[in-house]
């Protein structure tokens, strides 16, 4: 029975769940997706602290202070960072103070070394007056001690491991990394450099995964090429289950004589949660799920169809698997007619870009799902609904990004 994309994406979210979870350290944190909620374990600053290399000082003395009429004080004391003062500044008094270091207790401002007559000296001529409180990081302004700092669900990028790390944490829970394996089929297929002879073709789905896999952050665990052989094709296919979460397959899963793969993984145990989705290309889509819980996508052989559904549900699943949102889609302005179909869900191949704060789109020119070089320029996957007619040119699609590409 077909089903709509709908209830396809419905399917998947109700079978994917998100992997376990496992401890990490700081170095390995790189792409991950936080599983627990993180609160701050002190203040941030921890202590109130000069923002740069200057004096610190009572506002009240050097309020006047200026080139002409300069205001001299007494240095009583020097603050490198790392270093707690015990002495507190009195009136006609100051710290030479370095970046980071405490405040002093009754300082309240700090003026900058360019604003004095220097370091070294046992008494300093102050040229200028900021603002009161001035040049001062004060204890808790950045983030309040027990605050939520990083929320369940964050992508780890460097920027929230320098918090983690910020915060002395030296290791986080994250959720497990998918591991996806991949298998090729067909008899007909070869491996790049080699030599084709009669009909054969090379294998780019292969490749064409590997890399997707990649894009998204994933280093396929295991890839296997089987012929059209069912007792090979079961073996591997057996094999590849064992080395993943998540599997994927690229031909034969049609009608065909030869295609033998949903059969075979029905006697690997792996339960049939759907195949034949209402759209184009990619109507023969398979997906199911292992006694163990482990995905499996068999994708159409050709090539721009594997990639279509590899977009739009391969890559929501492997987000969910890492416990992590699957990337937006957005809407964007058809610059010439779109050629819908009456009875599917269309998806093409095309070009988005960014124009006075307006998204414009364009479909490639070559729409056929065997047409692979349609690839080469695209940045989205653009989509309608079945229509009886084309869609107009100005009209609204929505779009999403190649996870390899951008604006």
């Amino acid at each position: 029975m077909m089903i709509t994309v709908q209830e396809a994406h419905s399917l998947i979210s109700q079978t994917v769940v998100p992997l376990g979870i496992e401890e990490l350290p700081l170095g390995q944190l790189l792409g991950r997706v936080l599983a627990l909620e993180m609160t701050a374990p002190f203040s941030l600053p921890r202590f109130t602290n000069a923002a740069m290399d200057g004096f610190a000082l009572k506002w009240s003395d050097i309020s006047t202070a200026s080139r002409q009429l300069p205001t001299p004080l007494h240095v009583t004391q020097k603050i490198p960072a790392g270093t707690l003062s015990t002495e507190p500044i009195a009136f006609g008094c100051c710290a030479e103070i370095m970046t980071g270091a405490p405040l002093p207790e009754g300082a309240d401002t700090v003026v900058a070394f360019e604003e004095s007559s220097g370091f070294g000296t046992e008494f300093v001529d102050i040229y200028k007056a900021p603002k009161e409180r001035a040049n001062v990081r004060y204890r808790g302004e950045e983030v309040a001690m027990g605050e939520i700092v990083l929320r369940k669900g964050t992508f780890l990028s460097p920027s929230e491991i320098a918090v983690l790390a910020s915060f002395g944490i030296a290791s986080a829970a994250v959720f497990k990394k998918p591991r996806i394996s991949i298998v090729t089929v067909g008899d007909e297929v070869r491996f790049p450099g080699e030599e084709l002879c009669g009909a054969e073709i090379y294998n780019c789905n292969r490749f064409l995964l590997e890399a997707a896999c990649r894009s998204v952050g994933i280093e396929p665990a295991v890839a296997h090429h089987a012929p059209d052989e069912r007792v090979v094709l079961r073996e591997l296919l057996a094999r590849a289950l064992g080395e993943c979460d998540l599997l994927l397959t690229a031909g034969g899963i049609s009608q065909g004589e030869y295609d033998f793969v949903q059969q075979e993984l029905s006697a690997l145990g792996v339960i049939k949660k759907f195949w034949n989705v209402a759209q184009k290309p990619g109507k023969p889509l398979y997906f199911g799920s292992s006694s163990e819980g482990k995905a499996v996508f068999s994708l159409p052989g050709n090539p721009v169809s594997a990639l279509v559904c590899f977009v739009e549900y391969c890559i929501p699943a492997i987000c969910a698997l890492a416990g992590k949102s699957a990337p937006e889609k957005f809407r964007a302005t058809l610059e010439e007619p779109f050629p819908s179909d009456k009875k599917r869900h269309r998806f093409l191949l095309g070009r988005v870009r960014a124009e006075e704060g307006r998204l414009w789109c364009r479909i490639s020119p070559k729409v056929e799902s065997h047409m692979i070089t349609s690839v080469v320029g695209s940045n989205c996957l653009i989509e309608a609904e079945p229509s009886f007619e084309k869609l107009a040119g100005g009209t609204e699609v929505l779009c999403a990004m190649l996870p390899w590409s951008d604006l």
